[in-house]
């Protein structure tokens, strides 16, 4: 059923198709029709960052960045869902068309520039919610606030979402926002890190509850830069890493139509390349921060090689549009069934 709704939908202009097709979703899950799509998930429970996830397939962020869908998104049989990312206040993001499908590479590319509604919009959205999974909220900075005053903007946010997020987020590897992948330098990374960490302690005794921090990096990194964010992240006891976001990289797409848009890459050509970092990460970081392995998830087998990498678990966005819902229970089955020796859940 999903393939014959994804010609439809492939017909469209792919924003217009995003928009359109989860507003779809959110009528069909009112009217109890999801079941149709999305098949029975065994739990497969597991504790990461000090959180219970009934299985290990997570939807990552930017399908849903101002939280309106979260009902519907719950009702897939995710582990957990993703929302964001969002930003202080308001913005549009950068002009249209900014999206864009290569479905010969099964891939993506996207420089929506952090189109969102604002924090305060989100944070209603949540609160209305019936969702009673684990909710992690994406946060980002103003396209126009100055580097310099990045930090402002992460902790703006941090305090807004923070009673409300099972985790935090923090996006500092979209390659669509200018100058925001500078903040994984070492110098600004371990400014930015150290004011959440201090923030996150004065959150977690005004609410009376932990709710951890993770990182999103991007997979455009050498072997150097990956150790250094590896030990910022244990000098500050970020509770975790999120690998990796889009790549600005075009290998695999190569000569097709739209791969010379400018805007990050996502979905199976950017697979090998993340794996490859949450590789370097998994010995950098000695079992010590557990890794979400996201970038090129499309089928089961690609999901359990992210977890044999290293990673404690996976989230997929751009598998979603590509093979639906039945991809989440596929993903779920693979990892519990392979020979994960590697695989840790700290």
């Amino acid at each position: 059923m999903y393939s014959f709704i994804r010609s439809i939908f492939f017909r469209l202009d792919a924003e217009a198709a995003h928009g359109f097709g989860l507003r779809a979703m959110k009528i069909a899950h009112r009217l109890g029709l999801l079941g149709l799509l999305a098949p029975r998930i065994e739990a497969t429970p597991r504790t990461v960052m000090g959180l219970t996830f009934p299985n290990p397939v997570g939807l990552a962020a930017g399908l849903d960045k101002n939280g309106d869908y979260i009902d519907a998104l719950g009702a897939l049989g995710f582990g957990f869902i993703e929302i964001g990312t969002i930003t202080p206040r308001p913005q549009p993001g950068n002009p249209k068309p900014r999206l864009f499908r290569l479905p010969q590479a099964e891939a993506i590319i996207n420089r929506m520039g952090f189109n969102n509604l604002g924090v305060d919009a989100l944070v209603e959205n949540v609160k209305h919610s019936r969702y009673q999974g684990i909710l992690g909220i994406n946060i980002g900075k103003n396209f126009d606030t100055p580097i310099e005053q990045a930090a402002d903007d992460y902790l703006a946010c941090l305090r807004k979402v923070y009673p409300y997020a099972s985790y935090v987020a923090v996006n500092i590897s979209s390659p669509n926002t200018k100058n925001l992948r500078q903040l994984q330098q070492s110098d600004e990374l371990e400014n930015l890190l150290a004011a959440l960490k201090s923030e996150q302690s004065v959150l977690a005794k005004q609410y009376g509850r932990y709710v951890p921090l993770a990182l999103k990096i991007a997979p455009d990194l050498d072997t150097e830069q990956i150790i250094t964010i590896a030990d910022l992240l244990l000098k500050h006891q970020i509770d975790g890493v999120i690998a990796t976001n889009t790549t600005i990289g075009r290998e695999g797409v190569e000569g097709l139509p739209h791969a010379d848009e400018t805007g990050g890459l996502s979905g199976a050509p950017v697979r090998k390349k993340s794996t490859a970092v949450i590789k370097q990460l998994s010995i950098a970081l000695r079992g010590k921060i557990p890794i979400i392995g996201v970038g090129g998830i499309l089928n089961g087998l690609d999901a359990a090689e992210k977890i044999k990498a290293g990673a404690s678990l996976v989230q997929f966005y751009s598998g979603l549009i590509y093979r639906g819902p039945e991809l989440i229970a596929e993903c779920a089955s693979e990892i519990e069934s392979a020979d994960c020796v590697s695989c840790k859940f700290p």
